[in-house]
């Protein structure tokens, strides 16, 4: 095998295998722990709870459709398929936009904004919980600086990035 053309991967230490999997193993666990509270709670993913939040701090609680998919970070289909289900709960609703025969906007409706009231305080406490008090004031610090660094990395500037959001 030649080197030049198939070069060995530079694989991680057994340092940074530990951070990895903590990493993994973490974020896996927090994740699931608050999408059952808010299944739990609120009758609801985590995902859709995030995209109720992101509708309610928009002007006139309403966002682009592609606008919405890239603040939440997911695909354009997922987005569809998740504000389906909000609008069959009547928490949100679309319209179509005037300047864009294509476009749509999600609109979060005062039922979405009322479900929204309601499930935030069990959510945000078990994000304190599962987060926030297990750390402390500079390990919170650090985190945030770290993610910032890391989501900065991989949300490419230049035209034509593959980003889920843009799929």
């Amino acid at each position: 095998m030649d080197p030049m053309t198939n070069p060995e991967p530079h694989w991680l230490t057994e340092d940074e295998q530990r951070v990895w999997r903590a990493y993994l193993h973490a974020t896996t666990l927090l994740e699931d722990h608050l999408d059952r509270q808010l299944q739990r709670d609120a009758k609801m993913p985590h995902v859709y709870f995030g995209l109720l939040v992101q509708l309610s701090e928009a002007p006139r609680r309403r966002l682009r459709m592609t606008e919405l998919a890239r603040s939440a970070k997911i695909t354009r289909s997922r987005l569809s398929h998740a504000v389906a289900r909000l609008e069959k709960s009547g928490w949100v609703r679309r319209e179509d936009c005037p300047s864009d025969k294509r476009g749509q906007f999600a609109v979060l409706t005062d039922e979405g904004l009322d479900v929204l009231k309601k499930a935030a305080p069990g959510h945000v406490d078990a994000v304190r919980g599962a987060l926030f008090e297990r750390l402390t004031p500079q390990q919170q610090k650090s985190l945030g600086e770290i993610m910032r660094i890391v989501a900065e990395g991989l949300q490419p500037k230049e035209a034509g990035a593959d980003l889920p959001w843009l799929r």
